[in-house]
C-alpha cells in the first residue's frame, strides 16, 4: 500500500496483489488444511486460530526456537516466489508458519519475535487488514494496510522492527503462509539452543 506520491505506508513494507493464482490459491488452502493444524499455544493459553510450521517453530511456551520437520515439497515452489518478491535468496526463508484464521479467530498485537528479520505473508481466503501502531507519546499512530486474497506483503527494517501490527477477529476463512528469515541473534540461538 503507498501513499499518493507512491511512498510505502511504511517504512519497510511492501505488498503486491495477486502473487498467486485463483488456481493455485485453491490447492494451498487444500494443502494447508491437510497439514496437521493445531490451535496456537501461548504460554498455557490456546488461541482461536489453528497452525503449523515447518523449517523451524517457536514454543511460546518455553520461549525458544525449534526444529521443525522440514518444508514439504508443496511448499518449495511458494517459498521461491515469496522470496523473489522479497529480493531475497529462498533458502533465508528457513521458516514456514500455516494459519487458518476461522471466523472469530484473529491475531493480538504484537512484532514477531527477536529470533525473527524478514516477514513475508502470502494471503489466502477471505481479505483481511493488518492493522500497525507505534506509541507516541501518550498516543497510538496507526496504519491499516489491506491483505487483499492471493496478495503477499513483506515486512523488513521499520515495520518489521519499530511497528506492531494485528488482524481483526475474521468473520469469513482466512489462510495464510508466513515465511520467515532467522535474525543474527536468531541464528546465533540455533547454534546454541538457547531462548530467543
Amino acid at each position: 500500500m503507498k501513499d499518493l506520491f507512491g511512498t510505502p505506508a511504511l517504512p519497510g513494507l511492501r505488498s503486491q496483489s495477486d502473487v498467486v493464482t485463483e488456481a493455485e490459491e485453491a490447492a494451498l488452502i487444500d494443502a494447508i488444511d491437510a497439514a496437521g493444524l493445531s490451535p496456537f499455544r501461548f504460554q498455557g493459553w490456546e488461541g482461536k486460530r489453528l497452525t503449523t510450521s515447518f523449517g523451524l517453530g517457536y514454543d511460546f511456551d518455553r520461549m525458544r526456537l525449534e526444529h521443525a520437520d522440514p518444508l514439504p515439497p508443496w511448499l518449495l515452489p511458494i517459498r521461491c516466489r515469496a522470496a523473489a518478491f522479497a529480493d531475497r535468496p529462498a533458502e533465508d526463508l528457513v521458516q514456514a508458519l500455516l494459519i487458518r484464521y476461522d471466523p472469530g479467530a484473529g491475531i493480538g498485537w504484537h512484532r514477531d519475535r527477536p529470533a525473527f528479520e524478514h516477514v513475508v505473508g502470502i494471503s489466502l481466503g477471505a481479505p483481511a487488514i493488518m492493522r500497525f501502531r507505534r506509541r507516541r507519546g501518550d498516543r497510538f499512530e496507526r496504519v491499516n494496510v489491506p491483505l487483499p486474497p492471493r496478495g503477499a506483503y513483506h515486512l523488513s527494517g521499520e515495520s518489521r522492527h519499530v511497528w506492531e501490527h494485528s488482524i481483526a477477529e475474521m468473520d469469513r476463512t482466512r489462510w495464510s503462509i508466513t515465511f520467515r528469515s532467522l535474525s543474527e541473534r536468531g541464528e546465533a540461538a540455533t547454534r546454541q539452543g538457547k531462548r530467543d
